[in-house]
């Protein structure tokens, strides 16, 4: 299933590999204290009724990573792994150092957040480059 070029299941397919790895990381990995004091608040400032919307940043994400695949002409496992790995240096980990520098983040967040923006759209571009 095809929609100008873009794989529709190989796209659905990232999607849930980001999703997945994320919740490994941060509901297994990491415990709600330690997921807490990284980011610098209290378990009462969380918000849990805003998690359906979870789902939302991991489909954008994959949607990206399959346009920046095909610009980049990247085909195959390996070059969509790469095209997700500079993605997620220099727009997703880019774009969480807002946290840091104007909010609560930690500088051990910060680094939780760039290895999960790496395997997460390594991952997923991989699944990307190599699905066509």
């Amino acid at each position: 299933m095809r929609l100008n070029g873009h794989n529709l299941l190989a796209i659905m397919a990232a999607a849930i590999a980001i999703y997945l790895i994320e919740f490994v990381i941060f509901a297994v990995l990491i415990s709600a204290e330690q997921y807490t004091a990284m980011i610098g608040v209290a378990t009462e400032q969380l918000h849990p009724e805003r998690m359906p919307f979870g789902v939302i940043p991991p489909i954008l994400a994959a949607i990206g990573l399959s346009l920046a695949v095909k610009w980049r002409n990247a085909p195959g496992l390996m070059g969509g792994a790469m095209t997700g790995v500079w993605m997620a240096i220099f727009f997703a980990f880019a774009a969480s150092l807002y946290g840091f520098v104007y909010g609560s983040n930690t500088e051990t967040f910060l680094a939780v957040n760039l290895g999960h923006y790496i395997v997460c759209y390594a991952v997923a571009g991989g699944i990307l480059g190599a699905w066509k």
